[in-house]
């Protein structure tokens, strides 16, 4: 039986993962559950799998989740803030944690699971593409089992060799794919006009908002390029990005003999989530099989980077190295967040981007401190940005 932490439970990753765990009750038992400010939807999840702990983003929070549970006579302890956060990430009694915080919020739970030696499933991408050195050195030194949830790559673990799922002898590189979103045909003269709703409406995935507007924007793409670096140790230049609009071939690996795996199934998350708790074996995820003759023509093209400006601009932020990523991350979340409350246009968020990475000074990954100095002041010169932006 596998004890189970997971963090962003109330999230879409969360939620996939909470189903497959429901689906197998004789395997797993989820220990705790954390959310940042849907109490209504973790209360209802721990009413369902009654983990020992939850923890929220602030005390109102807290506060009003505890009444919930204990009205229904439900004894989870309930906790808040940053610090309770990563107490369920590093507690003893779970072995396995699902890292599935969005964004910067993630790394230090993250972090510490790594440094706890968890078993540790991560849907976090910004814990590798914020702090990839020191993540990376503590799953080693720490004796942490890392394995990697997002789709892309899950089939890049899965189809590079079992006993080193690294670009070593014999492969010559990686093929990450992407569905090119909503606006892969669009006119890119119209996208200054682009609506929130329609950022967010992905043609194959069901995912969060922030996630669905860097998937139209081909930002996530950029972050995935940047996680596989230090996933599978593979420089830039063996790293490339191909445009798949049926969501189907998840990723594929290119040997040196000429020959390419791929790794295909339906997108749902929840097969990589699979994958993920019970490997090294496969299970039952309540993913329908893939139906080649349904599924009909698969299609590839190159993307086309004045269309999608950010996925250059990750693929800059990670030949410069050093904090780099992190500034493009945070510059990025902030400028997603100001397009989704309606303060800038779609088009503003590569601007704004481009221009705090252009005027930040990376330096060296050396210390979480350095990471999260790098990343706050990315954040302070994209909110300036953010004023001159508007007064247009």
């Amino acid at each position: 039986m596998r004890r189970i932490t997971v963090l962003g439970a109330t999230g879409s990753i969360g939620e996939s993962t909470l189903d497959v765990v429901r689906r197998h009750p004789e395997r797993y038992a989820v220990h705790a559950l954390t959310a940042h400010r849907q109490v209504d939807k973790l209360a209802a999840q721990c009413r369902e799998f009654r983990p020992a702990h939850a923890v929220v983003g602030t005390a109102q929070a807290a506060s009003e989740l505890e009444a919930l549970l204990r009205a229904d006579g439900i004894k989870t302890g309930v906790g808040y803030g940053e610090a309770a956060l990563e107490a369920v990430a590093v507690d003893s009694a779970a072995d396995s944690v699902m890292a599935a915080i969005v964004g910067a919020a993630g790394l230090r739970p993250t972090l510490a699971a790594a440094r706890a030696g968890k078993r540790v499933l991560l849907a976090n991408k910004e814990a590798l593409v914020m702090s990839g050195r020191l993540f990376m050195d503590a799953v080693r030194e720490h004796g942490a089992t890392l394995l990697p949830i997002d789709s892309e790559h899950n089939a890049i673990f899965q189809c590079l060799p079992a006993d080193d799922p690294r670009l070593g002898a014999g492969v010559s590189k990686i093929l990450l794919t992407a569905s090119g979103g909503p606006f892969r045909t669009r006119d890119p003269a119209t996208l200054h006009d682009i609506s929130p709703d329609e950022a967010c409406a992905h043609p194959n995935w069901v995912m969060g908002r922030k996630i669905s507007v860097d998937s139209a924007t081909m930002m996530n793409k950029g972050l995935e390029v940047i996680e596989a670096h230090w996933l599978f140790a593979a420089p830039a230049e063996r790293i490339e990005v191909l445009i798949h609009p049926q969501s189907i071939v998840h990723s594929m690996v290119s040997y040196a003999d000429g020959s390419v795996l791929a790794q295909l199934g339906n997108p749902d998350m929840r097969t990589p989530i699979a994958y993920g708790l019970a490997y090294p074996e496969r299970m039952y995820a309540g993913v329908s099989p893939l139906d080649l003759t349904r599924a009909g023509a698969l299609t590839f093209e190159t993307p086309d980077l004045a269309r999608f400006p950010c996925l250059g601009l990750a693929f800059d932020a990670l030949r410069a190295g050093g904090t780099a990523p992190a500034i493009l991350n945070a510059a990025n979340e902030v400028a997603v967040e100001a397009f989704l409350q309606g303060q800038i246009r779609f088009t503003d968020i590569a601007r704004i981007v481009a221009q705090v990475l252009a005027q930040a000074s990376p330096g060296s990954v050396d210390t979480l401190e350095g990471v999260m100095d790098a990343d706050q002041d990315a954040r302070r010169r994209a909110g300036a940005l953010l004023e001159s932006v508007r007064s247009c």
